[in-house]
C-alpha cells in the first residue's frame, strides 16, 4: 500500500505540475495578446472567457483540499491533469503564442514563483499532500501568478525597452536624410501603408513597418533589424491602445509627412469617447514640423472638424466630396477590379485601374497617390503601381475557388465603416447566393449593441443567407436582422467558426459569394 501511495504521490506531483506549466503557457498567450498589460488582461478575465478552465482548476483544488489523503482522489486528480494537458496542447489558436525574449522571461518568472511556493511549503511542512494542494491552488490562481510575475519583471522590462529605444534612435540619427511618413487612423492604416509602399517603390528605396508592427516596440524592432543606410523612405504605421501611444512613436521617429485615414468609434472600450480617439490620432498630425505635409480624410467628421495649426501644407482627400483638395470620381467596379479617376488641385483627370474593390480601399489608394505626387513620383509610375497593387490579406480580399465560389475575405478589417463597405461590395454581386459569415463587430464599448444591431439590419439589405458565429454579438445582430423582412429560415446561428464552416458546406453551390466579415481573436472565445 505504501509503494502504491508513493507512486501515486509522484504521479500526482508530476502531472499536476506539468498541467500548471501548460496552464501558465495559456495565460502567457492571453496576456501577450493583451499587450502585457495587467489592466487589459484583468478586464479580459472579467469577461469570463476562460470560465470553464478556471472552474475545473478550482474544483480540483477544493477536492484536494478536503480529500487529498484518499488514493482514489489522487488518481482522479492525476487523470484530470493529464487530460487537461492533452486537450490544451491539441488546441488550435488563430494567434499562436510567440516566445519572444520578453515572453520567455515572464514565463520563467511565473514558473520560478510557483516552484518557490511549492518547495517552500514542502520544506516547511514535509507534507506531500499539503504541497500537492499548493500546486493545485497555484494552478487555480495561475492568472494572478502571471500578473505578479509581470509586476516583478516590469523594472527590468522598462530598462531593456529603454536600451532598445536609444539604440533605434542612434540608428535613425545615422539616417538623417530619410523621409519618414507616419500613417494612423481608426481603420484603413494598414491598407494605406501597403498601397503607399507599392507606389513609392517606383522611385524610392522604401521600408515599411511589417505586419501589425504598429506599436513603439514594433517600430523599434523594425528600425533595429531592417533599416539600412540605403533606405530613402520609412513608412511607419502607428496604432494606439491609449492616449499618448502615437506621440511616443512620433517622438522616436519624427515624421515629416502624416496620413490620417479615419477617426471613428473603434476601440471605445479603451478610449471611452470618440473625442479621445480624435485627440490620440491627431498626435501624429500635431507632431509634424511647420514645413511638413498632413494628408487628411475629409470623409470623417472627426477629421474634418479638427483645425491643423502646426503644419502649413495640409491636403484633404475624399471618396466623393468635391470640396476636397483631391477626390475620387468615375468609379466603376468589374470582375477584374476597379476603374476610377483622381480629380482635384492641379490634376487633369488621372484615370487609374486597380485590382482592389471598395470605396474605402480606393480612398486609401488616393491618400497614397497624394503623398507620391508631393514626393514627385511621375504620374505614369503612379498609374502603373496602382494597377499592380495586390490585395492585403484578410482585408476585403477577393478570390475564386476551383469550385466556382467567390470568397470575400474581410476577416481582419472589421469596424462599422469597413463592414458597411464590405456589405456594399457583397450586395453588388448579382449572380449566385450572397452569404455572410460573421461574429459581428467588437471593441465598441457602450455602443457595442447599437452598432451590431445596425450591422444586422445592413446585412439584410446585402445578403441572401446569414451565418452568425458565436454568442458574443448574436442577440444584437439577430435583433437587427429580425427588424427587417429578412427570411428567418435563411439565418443559421453557429456555435463556433468550425460549426459555421461545416454548415456552410451544405449550403454552398457553384456561383455563390461568401463574405467572411471579422474573425474574433482568441481573447474573445
Amino acid at each position: 500500500m505504501d509503494s502504491l501511495n508513493l507512486a501515486l504521490n509522484i504521479l500526482c506531483v508530476f502531472s499536476t505540475f506539468l498541467y500548471l506549466l501548460v496552464t501558465l503557457r495559456y495565460d502567457l498567450q492571453m496576456i501577450q495578446q493583451n499587450s502585457y498589460r495587467n489592466k487589459r488582461y484583468l478586464k479580459w478575465l472579467k469577461l469570463g472567457v476562460s470560465t470553464r478552465r478556471l472552474s475545473i482548476n478550482f474544483v480540483l483544488f477544493f477536492i484536494a483540499r478536503f480529500f487529498i489523503h484518499l488514493i482514489a482522489v489522487k488518481a482522479v486528480i492525476s487523470g484530470v491533469s493529464i487530460i487537461g494537458i492533452i486537450v490544451e496542447l491539441r488546441k488550435k489558436y488563430k494567434k499562436k503564442l510567440v516566445f519572444t525574449p520578453r515572453a520567455i522571461r515572464l514565463y520563467a518568472t511565473s514558473i520560478l514563483i510557483s516552484l518557490l511556493l511549492f518547495t517552500g511549503v514542502f520544506v516547511a511542512t514535509k507534507d506531500i499532500n499539503f504541497s500537492l494542494i499548493i500546486i493545485l491552488a497555484i494552478n487555480a490562481l495561475s492568472p494572478l501568478v502571471l500578473m505578479v510575475a509581470n509586476i516583478i519583471n516590469s523594472p527590468m522590462e522598462r530598462a531593456i525597452n529603454r536600451w532598445y529605444y536609444n539604440d533605434a534612435k542612434r540608428i535613425l540619427n545615422q539616417n538623417r536624410d530619410i523621409i519618414i511618413i507616419g500613417i494612423t487612423g481608426s481603420y484603413g492604416k494598414t491598407s494605406t501603408k501597403h498601397y503607399l509602399h507599392r507606389i513609392l517603390s517606383e522611385k524610392y528605396n522604401v521600408l515599411m513597418t511589417p505586419g501589425s508592427y504598429n506599436t513603439t516596440l514594433g517600430v523599434i524592432r523594425t528600425i533595429r533589424e531592417n533599416l539600412k543606410p540605403y533606405h530613402e523612405v520609412f513608412i511607419v504605421e502607428m496604432g494606439a491602445k491609449q492616449p499618448g501611444d502615437i506621440k511616443e512613436i512620433c517622438d522616436l521617429v519624427h515624421p515629416t509627412i502624416g496620413i490620417l485615414t479615419s477617426v471613428g468609434e473603434q476601440h471605445l472600450e479603451s478610449f471611452k469617447t470618440v473625442s479621445n480617439v480624435q485627440r490620440t490620432k491627431f498626435e501624429l498630425i500635431d507632431s509634424l514640423p511647420k514645413d511638413g505635409l498632413a494628408v487628411l480624410n475629409l470623409d470623417f467628421e472627426y477629421v474634418a472638424s479638427r483645425v491643423v495649426e502646426n503644419t502649413s501644407n495640409v491636403k484633404y482627400y475624399s471618396a466623393s466630396d468635391k470640396s476636397a483638395d483631391y477626390y475620387l470620381d468615375n468609379i466603376n467596379y468589374s470582375n477584374m477590379g476597379s476603374n476610377f479617376s483622381i480629380e482635384g488641385e492641379g490634376v487633369v483627370s488621372e484615370s487609374l485601374f486597380t485590382q482592389i474593390v471598395g470605396s474605402h480601399n480606393l480612398s486609401n489608394i488616393l491618400a497614397g497617390s497624394i503623398v507620391a505626387r508631393e514626393l514627385e513620383v511621375p504620374v505614369n509610375s503612379i498609374q502603373y503601381a496602382v494597377s499592380h497593387i495586390e490585395q492585403v490579406e484578410h482585408r476585403l480580399n477577393i478570390r475564386k475557388t476551383s469550385g466556382g465560389i467567390t470568397i470575400i475575405d474581410d476577416a481582419f478589417n472589421s469596424n462599422p465603416s469597413g463592414a458597411k463597405m464590405a456589405l456594399d461590395v457583397l450586395g453588388r454581386f448579382e449572380t449566385g447566393k450572397r452569404i455572410i459569415v460573421t461574429p459581428g463587430l467588437i471593441e465598441l464599448g457602450d455602443k457595442q449593441v447599437e452598432y451590431n444591431t445596425n450591422f444586422g439590419a445592413q446585412i439584410a439589405t446585402s445578403a441572401d443567407y446569414v451565418i452568425v458565429v458565436g454568442s458574443y454579438n448574436r442577440d444584437a445582430i439577430m435583433q437587427g436582422l429580425l427588424s427587417t423582412p429578412f427570411d428567418k429560415t435563411k439565418i443559421y446561428q453557429a456555435t463556433s467558426f468550425t460549426d459555421a464552416i461545416s454548415h456552410l458546406g451544405g449550403v454552398l453551390k457553384s456561383g455563390d459569394i461568401v463574405l467572411y466579415e471579422n474573425d474574433l481573436p482568441d481573447t474573445f472565445k
